[in-house]
């Protein structure tokens, strides 16, 4: 005679395993770890110290003899150092394998590539969910709020620790980007080329707007208890789904959304005259919501949208962004999408038009895409056209050999 266990699939037990998963990855990730002692504090903009600093990663590709292939790919608000490897949570493919691989613009068998978790995340770098060493508790809202400032100062420590001095490019769409111009203004010296993509030298008031009712989504869900849900074992999943949903939608275009879906119904032939799911639109955001809450963790979201809230690099030089850049010898390739209403051209352009100001050298594409700003994670052919030829300009003025021809 044989027995089974029903698994159970409801929504609060999904949620509990997803809370036990965070809480794993926030301390013990499934990739290596940089730990940095109480004697290496990491200085906030919020002005306190942070201790006991750990920083996930991920590296593919090696390291030449001179250590001077290295590229940072820096990911976006909800992605993480697995760029290019199969994800721990979700057994997804890596959020870039667009780009990076063998053979691919960011080459994996020519580049040593880096690609570390945010400060501030859940897959292992020192975030909310993260154990406090001080309490033994998870951080919850004790964690300082940080900034992209912040989380650039901490992969600077974590390149460090992996004895990288210079980098030959940055890389990095949306809040990756942020964290691309951050790096150019803050550690000229060891940029050599930038890939700023799909992104802003500051977040507009309608994308602070947006983030916004997404936190307050999270915050209101019952289950969020103050920021300290995990030490009693529970999770804000409704709040964390409403603000996913709310957020993917501004990640396409009006003309993805009808392309893919229209006014099409969702396995049914006439509406229900309820709030079931009729639309197939709302099938698929309610499901980017219950997919989301199973791999991110709902204290992390609020601080690194804040991060990005926080974001105003012309801010921190006397209000002229130009003055970010002054006497920057990085070379520059800024990339938009023509259907990208979240970080639209206009942005990008200002950063060019900066970049012109500073005198650095700066090349700018516009490409034509329906896709929204999603455009930079999928297949693109002219993106990956530019990128592999401004990356093989850039390695050979950096003086590393020409890619082999297939």
């Amino acid at each position: 005679m044989t027995s089974s266990v029903q698994q159970d699939n409801t929504p609060k037990a999904v949620a509990g395993a997803s809370a036990i998963q965070a809480r794993r990855e926030a301390d013990d990730p499934h990739s290596p770890v940089a730990r940095f002692g109480a004697g290496k504090p990491l200085k906030l903009d919020a002005g306190v110290e942070l201790s006991h600093l750990q920083i996930a990663y991920q590296t593919y590709g090696e390291p030449n003899a001179a250590r001077s292939n290295a590229i940072l790919v820096c990911h976006a608000l909800t992605g993480d150092q697995h760029a290019a490897s199969l994800n721990p949570v979700t057994g997804k493919p890596g959020w870039w394998e667009t780009l990076v691989g063998p053979g691919k613009p960011i080459d994996t068998e020519r580049f040593y590539v880096i690609c570390a978790n945010v400060l501030g995340g859940c897959m292992g770098t020192t975030g909310p969910a993260s154990t406090n060493p001080i309490t033994g508790l998870p951080y919850g809202l004790d964690m300082p709020v940080v900034t992209i400032r912040d989380m650039v100062n901490a992969q600077a420590m974590l390149l460090d620790h992996l004895g990288i001095d210079k980098l030959l490019c940055v890389a990095g769409g949306s809040m990756g980007g942020m964290q691309v111009l951050q790096w150019a203004a803050s550690y000229p010296e060891r940029v050599f080329s930038a890939l700023p993509i799909a992104t802003g030298a500051r977040h507009s008031a309608q994308n602070i707007a947006f983030h916004e009712v997404g936190r307050q989504a999270v915050m209101a869900d019952p289950d969020w208890r103050g920021g300290h849900y995990l030490a009693d074992g529970v999770t804000p999943h409704r709040g964390l789904a409403v603000a996913r949903m709310a957020a993917h939608i501004t990640y396409m275009s009006d003309q993805s959304l009808h392309n893919k879906f229209g006014r099409r119904l969702q396995d049914r032939a006439m509406p229900t005259f309820g709030f079931d799911a009729d639309f197939q639109v709302e099938s698929y955001l309610r499901h980017q919501g219950e997919s989301f809450v199973q791999r991110f963790d709902p204290n992390s979201y609020l601080y690194v949208t804040r991060a990005m809230d926080y974001f105003d690099l012309a801010a921190d030089h006397d209000g002229v962004l130009a003055n970010a850049f002054r006497g920057a010898k990085t070379r520059f390739c800024v990339v938009s999408f023509t259907s990208d209403w979240l970080f639209p051209t206009e942005d990008s352009r200002a950063i060019v038009h900066a970049l012109n100001a500073s005198g650095a050298n700066v090349s700018f594409t516009e490409i034509e895409s329906d896709k929204g700003h999603d455009a930079f994670l999928l297949h693109e052919p002219e993106l990956t056209a530019i990128t592999r030829g401004f990356l093989d300009s850039a390695a050979r003025a950096f003086g590393l050999p020409a890619a082999r021809q297939a």
